[in-house]
Parts: structure tokens; sequence; C-alpha cells
């Protein structure tokens, strides 16, 4: 009920789009393998940017 008025960090709204894309691409998978290359290519790149933001946070 109170994470109903709770805001989202930065990190937890990349790990939802990067389990979003990830989904896509494994639905892209069997129909078209080079945009579900694409996808991975984008999910890997969010999965970064969230790496760094918790090495950034750990440091703080």
């Amino acid at each position: 009920m109170f994470n109903l008025f709770k805001r989202k960090s930065e990190v937890e709204k990349l790990q939802e789009a990067y389990k979003k894309i990830m989904e896509d691409a494994f639905k892209l998978q069997s129909i078209n393998r080079s945009e579900s290359d694409k996808k991975y290519l984008e999910a890997e790149n969010i999965l970064k940017k969230i790496e760094k933001l918790k090495i950034k946070n750990e440091t703080i």
C-alpha cells in the first residue's frame, strides 16, 4: 500500500526497461534474428548503466 506513493529510483527504472527489452528480444529470436540481436545489445547497454549507477551509489 505504501509503495503506491514511493518514487522509483533510476536503477529500478532501468531494471524494468532491461526486463522488457529482454522479453522482446526473446520473442523476436524466432522471428527476426537480427532484430533480436539489436534488442540484446540494447539490453546489454542498459545493464552496463545499471552497474555504473550501483557502483556510484556504493561509493557515496
